[in-house]
């Protein structure tokens, strides 16, 4: 076989490949072979017809076209591996010469990763914000666990802010009770505002009991987006008790015996969020500075392919997920159709471009993924799927994700290397250095990529 490699753009090549006809015979010997379990011809046994019978029957052209189509795949395979191209997707493929007996040729377009030069990486300087907790940040951290461990209790008298309600509710639309429109037993902290507008204004100085009319344009169900006249009806009424910030409530709410030791460790723990945070930081601003530093061909149907997939997967499952489609979706968001086209066009060049640049530097830094820390990496994405590591390698396994976890470990270690070179300074002027780089990487890497990680923001729990 012979093959040469013509280089139409930086990113797709043209092979020309010639086969004499001695390669083919393993395949012509295969297509008779099928053909002879298919066909029956009088006088002869099931898969016992000989090659001049077929020939006469069904015609050589027939038996060449399967052995072709059995054979292009190999060729193509070696003339791929002897030119040393990453090719990208599948080539198209046109046969220019095919005479019997003596030659097979063919020509293959394909896609290809293209050469890149990594520069000199380690002037990347970047700015982070600094890790400061300050006592807001506390009593702030304390009030939510205050919040947790509130008691209610029922009070006869007109409800008011910050009281726990039972409401029944009935919603009409132009004077008719919506099939959907009825609730009853509904629990509602006043001043919440998590239900409907004007509810709040409409319960305050109403007791158990009592009833309220008010207009609101419903968020849901059949009549969205319609005016409502809704009327509730409070059927009991509770204050809302919050406990004493002393030592009896950190034995209520902790590990710890007083008041101080519980605010001492919610600083810790916010110290650690922030240096999580500062890190997530640090990360994403010398990756957008390497994709500054190295000009990436991308691939036109490569870069087609990402932006309907990216299209895709929101349509089909975040959104899915949460009932809404793309048009309620961008009226939410405030977008136009074409805003978004070009945001999502964006997006998908940035993943295409931080994958190329990313394998570059693990081929040029040697840099190798270990079992122990492909069994971390799927660890965590375990955990943040709510599946147990077993499901979630069976998944992985049955979808055939692995080399997609590899490459996610991989790349996440190539941009530790390249932030472990830069410059990190916080926004105090302090240069910082950041600790367990590789978990963080993964999770920018992934979102850089446009990935389906879940929890991909999961952060320590404050």
């Amino acid at each position: 076989m012979k093959s040469a490699v013509e280089t139409l753009n930086p990113t797709r090549v043209r092979l020309t490949v010639e086969v004499p006809f001695e390669e083919l015979k393993p395949s012509l010997d295969a297509a008779y072979k099928k053909i002879n379990q298919q066909v029956t011809v009088k006088g002869f046994r099931q898969g016992k017809i000989p090659a001049r019978v077929i020939d006469q029957r069904f015609g050589r052209g027939a038996v060449l076209e399967e052995a072709v189509n059995d054979a292009l795949p190999k060729f193509y395979t070696e003339a791929v591996n002897e030119g040393e191209l990453n090719v990208l997707g599948q080539p198209e493929v046109d046969i220019t010469e095919l005479k019997d007996g003596e030659l097979l040729a063919f020509t293959a377009e394909v896609d290809i990763r293209p050469a890149l030069e990594i520069p000199d990486y380690s002037g990347i300087e970047v700015e982070v914000d600094a890790v400061e907790v300050s006592d807001e940040d506390i009593d702030k951290s304390v009030e939510q666990l205050r919040e947790r461990f509130a008691t209610t209790s029922p009070v006869e008298r007109a409800a008011q802010d910050g009281d726990v309600l039972t409401l029944n509710l009935e919603a009409k639309v132009d004077g008719e009770v919506l099939e959907d429109g009825v609730a009853e037993g509904v629990t509602y902290t006043v001043g919440s505002g998590e239900l409907l507008d004007g509810i709040d204004e409409a319960v305050t100085g109403v007791e158990a009991g009592a009833t309220a009319t008010f207009t609101s344009e419903l968020k849901g169900g059949s009549a969205e987006g319609k005016e409502a006249e809704v009327k509730v009806e409070v059927t009991e009424v509770k204050s809302r008790e919050l406990p004493e910030l002393d030592d009896d409530f950190a034995q209520l709410a902790s590990e710890f015996d007083t008041f101080e030791e519980l605010r001492a460790d919610s600083r810790k723990r916010l110290e650690q969020m922030k240096k999580y945070d500062q890190a997530t930081q640090a990360q994403e601003k010398v990756l957008d500075e390497l994709l500054k530093l190295v000009e990436v061909p991308i691939p036109e149907k490569l870069l087609a392919d990402e932006i309907e997939t990216r299209k895709h997967n929101l349509v089909n499952h975040q959104l899915g997920q949460m009932g809404l489609d793309l048009a309620k979706y961008l009226e939410i968001q405030g977008k136009t159709e074409e805003e978004f086209d070009a945001e999502t066009k964006e997006q998908a060049e940035k993943g295409i471009k931080t994958q190329f640049i990313l394998d570059e530097l693990v081929n040029k830094e040697k840099l190798n993924v270990s079992q122990e820390e492909l069994t971390e990496h799927l660890m965590r994405r375990a955990q943040s799927s709510g599946m147990s590591p077993d499901q979630f390698a069976q998944a992985v396994v049955e979808g055939g994700q692995v080399p997609m976890l590899v490459g996610e470990v991989a790349r996440g270690k190539a941009l530790a290397v390249v932030v472990e070179a830069a410059t990190v300074k916080d926004s105090n002027g302090e240069v910082i250095d950041l600790d367990d780089e590789d978990e963080t990487a993964e999770t920018v890497v992934a979102e850089a990529e446009g990935t389906e990680v879940e929890g991909a923001d999961e952060k320590p729990e404050a």
